[in-house]
């Protein structure tokens, strides 16, 4: 039986997330934190790992980072329910197989982590040829520059020229649709 490592934080989406992969057949074990999941993949053997982008007191991104160093040859699917192509370029770059936006389901996971056949469902944030809102365009950038600072919100708030707290206030909002 195929184990899948799922590093969320949130107590709700994590365990019915597991239970969605074991109704397919799968051994889905749910960590809250990148340090458990480093103790999880020394102590057993998975298949994939599913990783949140926004954990409570690390990002997904480092978890990624951690893990790809250690075992580079294990898929790696981030999702989030702030999607950006900021973050999702990231994710990629540092070694995911696939950046996927909440809501999203056991069967979408498993296609991005190539276990079952077929092409991965990765999504972009926007289809090409529309053209984003001014909301979108703004929430990228906050994205970029926050990034760009090494995710000190302080320092990114400097950088744009704003107050922080109206910079912390902008990005705990959901990324506009389009």
């Amino acid at each position: 039986m195929k184990r899948l490592l799922i590093v969320e934080d949130d107590p709700t989406y994590g365990p019915r997330l597991a239970q969605s992969f074991q109704q397919k057949g799968y051994q889905a074990l749910v960590v809250g934190n990148g340090a458990a999941a480093q103790s999880a993949l020394q102590s057993d053997e998975f298949a994939g790992a599913v990783v949140d982008l926004r954990l409570e007191d690390e990002s997904g991104l480092r978890v990624v980072e951690g893990i790809r160093e250690v075992w580079p040859d294990l898929p790696v699917v981030v999702v989030t329910g702030y999607g950006s192509i900021t973050t999702a370029k990231e994710a990629l770059r540092l070694g995911a197989v696939d950046y996927l936006t909440k809501p999203v389901d056991a069967g979408q996971i498993e296609q991005a982590l190539g276990l079952v056949p077929g092409p991965p469902t990765g999504e972009s944030a926007e289809e090409p040829g529309d053209v984003p809102s001014l909301q979108r365009v703004e929430w990228e950038h906050l994205q970029r520059v926050l990034a760009d600072a090494g995710g000190n919100v302080s320092e990114a708030a400097r950088r744009l020229g704003i107050e922080r707290r109206t910079l912390q206030r902008k990005l705990s909002k959901y990324p506009p649709l389009s």
